[in-house]
């Protein structure tokens, strides 16, 4: 790409149309798009359209997650679109210092490399692209307005490389695609950041415009709450650090479980867990999938072989959730309330008085008739007017 290139005014008329419609795509329909798999083909394949000689594009986003830092989609001619995460790691990893990515964040330029006379050190990525048989390669960072800083990249396999007039097409057209690229990538972290603070329900109904105090959504489900005893004393002479690690190891524990067998966790509360199954059939198998999930997760327990072993009570009841919004002026919380969601809790605080590690309601009890259960009596709970029946079940 030499310094007297053509820009966008000079391409030919029939490529100019080409470009225009493809910033028209990626301002427009893309954006009503949900998988960017189709936006990337869609895109890579108007670029070929045009004329361009292209083999690969690739775009690199952040992520705000809890488990990945990046995602990357890859766009390949006669293979299609394929994507992929890069795992969220606390150990240290030099591969993006030696990445084109790195290059282009910190230059705020774009990067062309010609491959053959590039060496195959210059970026870890080198003897990949060549390996693939490619000859002209672009990178092209993206900073979003929020700071997050991502990229794009272009490569073909002509033996003549990118033309003069390609890099005109790709300087035209590229603000559209950086545009789109940050739309979607915004819209995508919104959702994920709200999913994984609330879960579920709440970002469903969030973003669907239930953001106003006072408004409930009532729910039939099992409620399952589960609780780590004797955590104060645990962690009493603990590292902050320590006490973290305790809780997700005890997480680890319990939420896999719950979500394998359909239910959803909505809260954590310190050392307990807030979860429901919903009912979307009967109640009989909401129910049984939540037994199943308790199981499931008490066997983990059991068998964790960690650095500070721990238990657990659960407590499994069947009523009536209501999802709300609570709070003061903008400062919200999304949760669910009722006399259902204290019983629950009420019976897994039962759990070590008892010395048992799960314990049920009558009201869950009657929608399990093929458990083994058993009676432990009456009793009276804190902040209930009525005494409770409480079963234990098999494990």
């Amino acid at each position: 790409m030499s310094k007297d290139s053509p820009d966008s005014a000079q391409l030919p008329p029939e490529m100019l149309v080409k470009a225009l419609g493809l910033i028209d795509y990626m301002l427009g329909d893309a954006l009503r798009v949900k998988d960017a798999d189709i936006v990337l083909t869609e895109m890579s394949e108007r670029i070929r359209d045009a004329g361009l000689p292209l083999d690969r594009a690739t775009s690199i986003v952040r992520l705000l997650h809890a488990e990945a830092v990046a995602y990357a989609r890859f766009w390949e001619r006669g293979k299609g679109a394929r994507s992929y995460s890069f795992p969220f790691s606390r150990d240290p990893n030099d591969q993006y210092d030696k990445s084109p990515a790195a290059k282009v964040h910190r230059t705020r330029e774009w990067l062309v490399l010609w491959l053959p006379d590039t060496p195959d050190d210059a970026y870890n990525l080198v003897p990949e692209l060549k390996e693939q048989g490619l000859t002209h390669y672009v990178m092209i960072p993206v900073f979003m307005a929020n700071g997050m800083s991502n990229t794009f990249s272009f490569a073909t396999q002509s033996k003549d490389g990118f033309s003069d007039l390609d890099f005109a097409f790709f300087r035209m057209v590229f603000p559209a695609i950086a545009a789109c690229q940050e739309i979607l990538t915004t819209h995508r972290i919104m959702g994920e950041v709200i999913r994984m603070y609330v879960g579920n329900e709440p970002y469903e109904r969030i973003l669907s415009g239930d953001v106003h105090r006072g408004q409930v959504t009532r729910i039939k489900s099992a409620i399952l709450f589960a609780d780590m005893r004797q955590f104060t004393a645990l962690t009493a002479d603990m590292e902050a650090e320590d006490a973290t690690r305790l809780l997700n190891d005890y997480y680890d524990c319990i939420v896999p479980a719950i979500e394998k067998n359909g239910g959803e966790v909505l809260k954590f509360m310190g050392d307990g867990v807030l979860a429901i199954f919903r009912v979307l059939d009967d109640e009989e198998k909401t129910c049984a999938n939540a037994a199943t999930a308790t199981r499931e997760a008490l066997s983990e327990v059991s068998g964790f072989d960690g650095e500070r072993s721990f238990e657990v009570g659960i407590a499994l009841h069947f009523g009536e959730v209501a999802f709300g919004n609570i709070g003061s002026g903008t400062r919200l919380d999304y949760t669910i309330i009722g006399r259902d969601v204290n019983l629950a809790s009420r019976v897994a605080g039962l759990c070590g008085t008892l010395d048992e590690i799960l314990l049920v309601s009558k009201a869950f009890c009657e929608r399990v008739k093929d458990e083994k259960t058993r009676s432990l009596g009456h009793y009276r709970l804190k902040g209930l007017s009525v005494e409770e029946e409480i079963f234990v079940i098999s494990t």
